[in-house]
């Protein structure tokens, strides 16, 4: 626990806490109360109407997300980060082409985030001495952008994503603290009468403004999801093999969001390659060229299902049939199945109506 020394200068060591985390590249760093107010409340009665999907840890770690100090004991402050890391503005327009979330085409952000978190909690022990702390960046049951916005960060958009005036392309990160740090003011919501990115969800899964029903989300669909897709969002998936980026691409702020860290630069292609090309990853070349990558986490088996999918949304060419035909004796009951449908869909496409 800190030694809340009331000779401390906690507003001055707050702006000593900014300039240092811009130092370190955050773009911007807030300070709010460890308080969730009706956010929890908000939480507890989407998870009650299900909308998590199998998504479990969200229900698990409802309490922890709830109670800042039961998560790091002596919790005052929030103490948030964003960073920003648009890679690029291309769009993977060619149905031939893979749709990858443009946050997972590079390193990892959870491992990119923590470090320059601790690195920023050891400057805070330099100016305050010794202090009791707890770093994230999505690795926690955190309610990232209620302290965000609370923060003075952001404003929650209607995606339910942090929105600011540049934009969503941002990672977020915490450190709990017991610094008893002035907050900041937060932000008003600038979304006004706007529903973009309702309008531009494919399965609409944004249910209403500020309400995501995850069951039906590409992202959630290809990434958290460890069965089948279900039949009904196969066609609206298009060539998205992990991840969804339609309701941030279609959002007015966007257009003032900066081109990010170069820490996030594509990787291994992520950025152009063609579904042939990654379809034909064995599970070792998955492994290796997606170390230190998000992605790697649904493993192979996702990787797979996923771009069977897509490929039965693309084009029939021989080219494409032939790739699915390779794997049709795929191991994994998961993968065949996915196949089957491809397949299926293609071949029906050359039948004369």
């Amino acid at each position: 626990m800190h030694d809340q020394d009331s000779k401390i200068d906690y507003a001055a060591l707050k702006e000593k806490i900014r300039q240092a985390g811009e130092k370190l590249g955050f773009a911007v760093v807030g300070v709010a109360r460890a308080e969730v107010s009706q956010a929890s409340e908000h939480l507890r009665a989407w998870l009650a109407a299900g909308c998590h999907g199998e998504m479990n840890y969200m229900a698990r770690h409802a309490d922890l997300r709830a109670d800042p100090a039961a998560l790091q004991p002596g919790t005052l402050t929030v103490v948030s980060v964003a960073v920003d890391y648009l890679p690029h503005d291309k769009m993977a327009d060619d149905p031939q082409q893979a749709a990858i979330s443009r946050y997972a085409q590079g390193r990892d952000y959870h491992k990119v985030v923590r470090s320059r978190l601790q690195k920023m909690a050891d400057a805070i022990a330099t100016l305050a001495g010794p202090f009791g702390y707890r770093v994230f960046s999505d690795s926690a049951p955190v309610m990232e952008v209620h302290f965000a916005t609370q923060a003075g960060i952001g404003w929650r958009g209607k995606h339910t994503l942090l929105l600011s005036k540049q934009g969503s392309w941002r990672f977020l990160g915490e450190i709990y603290c017991d610094l008893p740090l002035p907050p900041d003011e937060p932000i008003k919501d600038h979304c006004g009468s706007c529903n973009a990115c309702l309008d531009a969800c494919p399965t609409q899964a944004i249910i209403a403004p500020y309400k995501v029903d995850a069951r039906r989300c590409i992202s959630y669909l290809t990434i958290e999801l460890p069965g089948a897709i279900p039949a009904e969002f196969r066609d609206l998936i298009g060539n998205r093999i992990y991840g969804c980026d339609d309701c941030q691409t279609c959002c007015p702020w966007n257009r003032f969001a900066q081109l990010g860290d170069s820490e996030f630069q594509p990787r291994h292609r992520l950025d152009s390659a063609s579904l042939i090309e990654l379809f034909a990853w064995t599970e070792s070349q998955f492994n290796d060229r997606l170390a230190g990558n998000p992605i790697r986490r649904i493993g192979h088996e996702r990787w797979l299902r996923n771009i069977a999918i897509a490929l039965g949304n693309g084009p029939t060419t021989v080219d494409a049939l032939n790739a699915l035909k390779m794997r049709q004796d795929d191991a994994s009951p998961l993968v065949r199945e996915h196949i089957e449908w491809a397949l299926t869909k293609l071949e029906n496409s050359l039948q004369p109506s």
